[in-house]
């Protein structure tokens, strides 16, 4: 028996996939409940009696200062900024990846630009963004945009460039005009990859996010990590990471079940 040709199915992939999170609790439980042993009030690998009674207090109970719901307050904040910054993304990488992948003239003399504006970090940019558009959502969503933009747009651009040339001539010899080509031929499998470059792009644009609200803002979740980190609260810590990580997986499957119904053709070949 070749390894390489073991498929397990859809109830062991889950179970297998299961295993190695099982394992990472099991051993902090282990490592938790040893730390505790030897300092009860050590504050590094909190107990989860610990970090549910942290979180309670912040799901429950009202900040007497802002009235607010502390831990919804800053997820509703962290997702209006992810959502706003992604939907900007999506239809700017639409639009420009289009252009580029369908007229050549236009990624001779954008492709460039398009390309210089991907390799510039960032988080080394933030500093601008700050002075320019202030301390407000403007900047922490420009930084997104920045970041993710660039990279689907390269990526749309080349998988519309790289589609046959057989499906650009046949539609041509039906009498095809340049914006039919790119309605018809182009955008119908644009979608699909933009998906995919999307939940490709989750991963930065969550890395961008926390960074943002870390150094100005007043609310979210990653403003809250880099708030309670001075008093060594990993209590609140390891939860918030642990929520994050939920939510970009819940926004991957989401992604993932859209183009799945949507362009149900595109994911044959794969099956």
């Amino acid at each position: 028996m070749r390894w390489v040709n073991v498929r397990p199915n859809r109830r062991n992939t889950l179970l297998l996939g299961a295993v190695p999170l099982l394992l990472i609790v099991v051993a902090y439980l282990f490592a938790s409940a040893a730390r505790h042993a030897a300092n009860p009030s050590d504050k590094i690998l909190p107990t989860p009696g610990a970090m549910v009674e942290a979180m309670r207090s912040l799901q429950v109970d009202t900040d007497p200062l802002s009235g607010h719901l502390i831990f919804w307050a800053d997820t509703l904040a962290s997702l209006e900024r992810l959502g706003m910054a992604l939907g900007i993304c999506a239809l700017s990488a639409l639009l420009v990846g289009m252009v580029l992948g369908v007229l050549p003239a236009a990624r001779a003399t954008f492709g460039g630009l398009v390309t210089t504006i991907a390799v510039i970090p960032p988080i080394a940019i933030l500093p601008i963004l700050f002075i320019v558009f202030g301390l407000g959502e403007t900047a922490k969503v420009a930084l997104i945009v920045i970041g993710v933009t660039p990279f689907l747009i390269r990526d749309l651009a080349d998988h519309v460039a790289a589609l046959p040339p057989e499906q650009m001539i046949k539609a041509q010899t039906l009498g095809a005009s340049s914006w039919q080509l790119a309605l018809r031929v182009a955008l119908p499998q644009a979608l699909p990859r933009l998906i995919a470059g999307l939940r490709l792009s989750l991963g930065p644009a969550w890395v961008y996010l926390i960074s943002a609200e870390a150094i100005a803002s007043d609310i979210g979740l990653g403003y809250r990590i880099f708030l309670v980190r001075r008093y060594l609260s990993m209590d609140i810590i390891i939860p918030y990471v642990a929520w994050i990580s939920l939510l970009a997986i819940l926004m991957d499957l989401a992604l993932a079940q859209l183009s799945r119904r949507g362009f149900a053709w595109a994911h044959q070949a794969s099956r």
